[in-house]
């Protein structure tokens, strides 16, 4: 059992309509996480939401001709339906979101790269996250992995977050926690 205390954060990561079914780039069952997410945000006084708020032009689409890293379909544009939160997910009023990739120039996985979650989290003496959302194998493992760098413990809640490719989900588990990251249920949190 993991007790929750009063300073411990839940990061909930991308759980936007490009990601679930009918999105351009929708996470296999991805709607499965919502329910799970909303249920723990009980335990939790500090809620972060993390979105991609990509420009039209942004340099991970592959249609961007500017570009040549870009892989992924266009999605998540600033002001879109498709970069709305998915609409089941409970977003309180005092819950902070934080917005990333918002330059044509730069990508970013992890909701601490070029945000100031960090700073947030230490401002409020946070020293444990727990990250759910979408999609475990890019944007969950890049900001757990990016929390321990920030000098946070880091949690990952496994049955709310789910892989773009499920076939990786145990590599992703594995990198995880040979980095330090404890995975676990939340079943598991009290």
């Amino acid at each position: 059992m993991v007790n929750v205390n009063d300073t411990d954060a839940l990061i909930i990561v991308d759980v936007q309509n490009d990601f679930c079914s009918g999105g351009s780039l929708p996470v296999p069952d991805a709607e499965l996480i919502i329910d799970p997410i909303n249920r723990l945000q009980r335990f939790f006084d500090y809620l972060y939401f993390s979105r991609d708020w990509h420009p039209n032009d942004h340099c991970s689409f592959r249609d961007n001709p500017h570009f040549d890293e870009g892989c992924w379909p266009s999605h998540c544009v600033q002001n879109s339906p498709g970069a709305e939160f998915h609409g089941d997910m409970r977003i309180p009023v005092d819950a902070t979101i934080i917005d990333k990739a918002t330059t044509a120039e730069k990508d970013a996985y992890s909701a601490f790269d070029g945000t100031d979650l960090s700073t947030r989290l230490e401002r409020r003496k946070t020293k444990r996250v727990f990250v759910v959302g979408l999609a475990l194998d890019f944007c969950v493992k890049a900001t757990a992995l990016d929390a321990l760098q920030n000098g946070f413990k880091a949690f990952v809640i496994r049955n709310a977050t789910r892989a773009v490719f499920p076939e990786n989900e145990a590599a992703v588990y594995a990198e995880l926690q040979a980095a330090g990251v404890e995975l676990i249920d939340s079943e598991d949190l009290s």
